[in-house]
């Protein structure tokens, strides 16, 4: 889906809007025009994924995702459903989240940069459990904090690090 479109709509809504206040609302708008095309874009975007979200609740156990390509969105659809005669499978423990909580209290959104293999590893996971790769991370990183799980720390560059510090003099 392109968006360029979109944003130019905008900002010529924005120019002529600034038309009718005067020759200095109408510099303004210009300068404004480009530095407003993230935000736009970034507004649009958001409407698309929360669409998306709201589908994907209704298409069950489907899914519907926005993926951004450039900088333009597309939608993948997964239509994937079990035959009539096939249970859908169950988790081989309860979830550690309960998907529904987002309905009853606020939910925060992150920017998350994967390596293109692990991004892979988990859209495959993500499929076996029939989830969204987003339900699936929310789950995955709430299993971790719900078994107290603590994050190992980073090893060093040039060396181990176990986690132990030592400081002081050696001969």
């Amino acid at each position: 889906m392109e968006l360029t479109p979109y944003v130019e709509k905008l900002q010529a809504e924005l120019a002529v809007a600034a038309e009718t206040a005067g020759e200095e609302a109408r510099a303004l708008a210009e300068r404004l025009a480009v530095p407003l095309e993230s935000a736009i874009r970034l507004t649009l975007l958001e409407a698309l994924s929360a669409a998306a979200d709201e589908i994907t609740r209704e298409l069950a156990p489907g899914s519907v995702e926005v993926r951004l390509r450039g900088l333009n969105p597309a939608f993948v659809v997964n239509t994937r459903q079990s035959p009539p005669d096939e249970p859908l499978a169950a988790p081989a423990t309860a979830p550690a989240w309960d998907d529904t909580a987002g309905e009853k209290g606020a939910t925060s959104r992150i920017n998350l940069r994967l390596p293109d293999e692990l991004k892979a590893r988990i859209d495959e996971a993500a499929a076996r459990e029939r989830l969204s790769a987003n339900s699936w991370l929310v789950r995955a990183a709430a299993a971790a904090l719900d078994a107290g799980a603590a994050p190992r720390p980073a090893a060093r560059p040039g060396g181990t690090d176990l986690g132990r510090r030592y400081t002081g003099w050696a001969r």
